[in-house]
């Protein structure tokens, strides 16, 4: 088994140099991947170096080469979270970000004082009385806190975009493939809690070699996104959204709002904008006359809806009258959700479980009953 993870070290090893070299020097390829992507591969370079080093026996394996991969530690939450926020909601890299990493550079100093300078005397005196052990388990702490903190501001970001865009736009985007990166590295973090809380019952063994299947798995995760990055780029371009004012821009009064809501229920009868299955909140404000935020607040406040929730909505009451027509004999349920104006089968069959209490075929079948 030791063998096994020693090869897959050097084999993450010499694809993360090899990852890193393409970013490096082929222009057409850094314009692919996210910086923080690469970031992440220089990061665990240096935490997989160290592991080379020990496995290689440089140095007659001295332990210090194996704190040396701590440094990694704290990299990988705070890049993880900088990543998920650059790709969704498209923020390039500012000066003040480098205050995430912070805590990085004082635990990276620690571990050089601590674990890597002191001679081999000191070492040895804390290993008697139990205080390296006992320092080992807090950086390890320290580790997971920072990390499972990072983790969790990455999926509030991800939960922040899904709400921005059910307010911007009326079709869903493809975020699934950012998502199972957060679901991976999750899972990862929950295991080695598990492995950690297991260790301090006094199965410390157990939690030492399982942690480095756990930072290889995460390595592999880590990997497989970088590649990807570089072969099918276009995952990771999700449409920017602009940034939504605030409704105290808005000056339209209640006899306002009501006028509006006349007219756009109007508009949405006539000319029939849901149809066009990419249609954006800006151009149904446009086609209003009204500005973006003057249309969110009629839709919030006087309609009761957000934009996604309005627009099918009317593609939901679409695909009724399309579904009872002569035509509707020789389509599917969701070739008339698309004739209606819907992109997607999920959303149409949630949108219109949502708003008519079941399912297409159960309703139908109700009302020829």
């Amino acid at each position: 088994m030791q063998t096994l993870l020693d090869q897959l070290v050097y084999f993450g090893f010499l694809q993360s140099l090899f990852l890193l070299c393409i970013f490096i020097f082929s222009k057409k390829n850094r314009k692919n991947v996210n910086g923080y992507i690469a970031f992440l591969v220089l990061a665990l370079l240096i935490g997989l170096s160290g592991k080379v080093l020990h496995i290689a026996n440089f140095f007659n394996k001295d332990f210090r080469l194996i704190a040396f991969s701590e440094f990694a530690t704290l990299l990988f939450g705070t890049t993880v979270f900088l990543f998920t926020r650059s790709t969704l909601f498209n923020k390039r890299f500012a000066n003040r970000d480098l205050v995430h990493y912070v805590p990085s550079v004082f635990y990276m100093t620690f571990i050089v004082f601590y674990f890597m300078l002191p001679s081999n005397e000191v070492i040895s005196a804390r290993i008697k009385t139990g205080e390296l052990q006992r320092m080992v388990m807090a950086c390890h702490a320290v580790g997971l806190l920072f990390n499972i903190t990072y983790w969790a501001l990455s999926l509030l970001e991800f939960s922040k975009f899904k709400e921005s865009i059910r307010n911007e736009l009326s079709y869903t985007i493809k975020t699934k493939f950012i998502l199972n990166f957060i679901i991976a590295i999750g899972v990862c973090l929950f295991v080695w809690v598990i492995l950690y809380i297991i260790s301090l019952f006094g199965f410390d063994m157990i939690e030492r070699d399982a942690r480095n299947v756990i930072w290889l798995s995460i390595a592999f995760i880590v990997l497989f996104i970088a590649y990807y990055g570089m072969i099918s780029p276009e995952v990771f371009r999700i449409k920017s959204l602009e940034s939504i004012q605030k409704y105290s821009q808005s000056k339209f009064t209640i006899s306002d709002l009501e006028r509006l809501k006349n007219q756009l229920d109007a508009l949405m009868q006539e000319k029939k904008p849901y149809l066009n299955n990419k249609l954006l909140k800006a151009e149904l404000a446009e086609m209003l006359g009204v500005s973006n935020p003057e249309i969110a607040r009629l839709l919030n406040e006087t309609i009761g809806m957000n934009f996604f929730e309005y627009i099918n909505y009317y593609r939901i009451k679409e695909f009724v009258v399309l579904a009872k027509s002569e035509n509707a004999k020789n389509m599917t349920f969701f070739g008339l959700a698309q004739e209606a104006g819907f992109n997607s089968k999920t959303t149409f069959n949630k949108s219109f479980k949502k708003l008519m209490g079941s399912s297409p075929k159960e309703y139908f079948n109700n009302q020829s009953a």
